[in-house]
């Protein structure tokens, strides 16, 4: 690992970052331009100290999910993010699932929706972040990986993965998964990882093998969904989703009309937090 050159290109684009690009406050008595180095840690979720020795050109090769981590903290590009890896001596994560790079320009998206749940997810509905909002809504994303990591294949084979939605509307969800499965799967064509979920799904859910051989299509955009939240009970919201320019990634927010209940009970999820909140592993689109 080169430690001196590593650790200058983490300065180089720690100083180019103004902190309301990623959601932080701007004060008059800042005397750095770009981040702090606490502030580059909060972001990635590591300790000030860590982050610090990083910089220095210190301490122990960094793991592939700091790394991860910091790529998003530092809101760096494909070629960025790869040449950090380059830098540690790490392999360079594959392009889809839960090491997949979060594509800035959703990430950026992500920042700025600070009053609403919302969430960077794969086109296998497997969550890359989150906002505190929808922790609090959908519970953190599941430690599980593989295809383990898919809501989509959790939907059809644990039935606790089901519990974020009333029994009545688990029909409806199944029928679009699948649709939207069936384009994914289409667009990456001869895809290893989704031809071996489809595959498992066949075998073990006949619920999922009846509606893949119906070759019903269509990629979920936009819908209203019941969300059940253990604090606030059914929560009525629109789903709305971005899709990335590739399609490989979409960026998920929640709304509720104003006046309405569910837009009461989203203001009072700030209040709520994430306390004893399960890890529910998030919500497809």
């Amino acid at each position: 690992m080169n430690h001196s050159e590593f650790a200058a290109f983490l300065k180089s684009r720690r100083d180019r970052i103004r902190p309301s690009e990623v959601g932080l406050p701007t004060g008059p008595r800042r005397r750095v331009s770009g981040l702090r180095r606490e502030e580059v840690a909060q972001l990635a979720g590591l300790s000030a100290d860590y982050y610090t020795e990083l910089e220095r050109g210190r301490g122990a090769q960094p793991s592939a999910q700091v790394l991860a981590a910091l790529a998003r903290a530092l809101r760096l590009n494909g070629d960025a993010r790869d040449h950090l890896f380059h830098l540690a001596d790490r392999p360079v994560p594959p392009a889809h699932g839960t090491a997949a790079h979060v594509q800035p320009a959703l990430l950026g998206l992500l920042d700025r929706l600070t009053t609403t749940p919302a969430q960077v997810i794969t086109d296998l509905h497997e969550t890359l972040v989150q906002n505190p909002l929808a922790a609090a809504l959908l519970g953190r994303p599941t430690a599980e990986r593989g295809p383990g990591a898919s809501l989509v294949y959790r939907w059809f084979t644990d039935p606790a993965a089901r519990a974020v939605y009333p029994a009545e509307d688990h029909p409806h969800h199944s029928r679009v998964f699948v649709a939207d499965l069936q384009a994914v799967a289409a667009r990456r064509g001869r895809d290893t990882a989704v031809n071996r979920m489809v595959g498992e799904l066949r075998r073990r859910s006949e619920e999922f093998a009846g509606l893949w051989d119906a070759h019903d299509v269509g990629l979920r955009r936009t819908d209203h969904k019941r969300i059940v939240h253990p604090a606030l009970g059914v929560i009525e919201l629109d789903c709305h989703v971005l899709l990335s320019e590739d399609g490989c990634q979409r960026l998920l927010w929640f709304s509720a009309p104003p006046g309405t209940e569910g837009a009461a009970q989203l203001e009072l999820l700030s209040v709520i937090g994430t306390q004893d909140m399960p890890s529910a592993g998030g919500i497809g689109g």
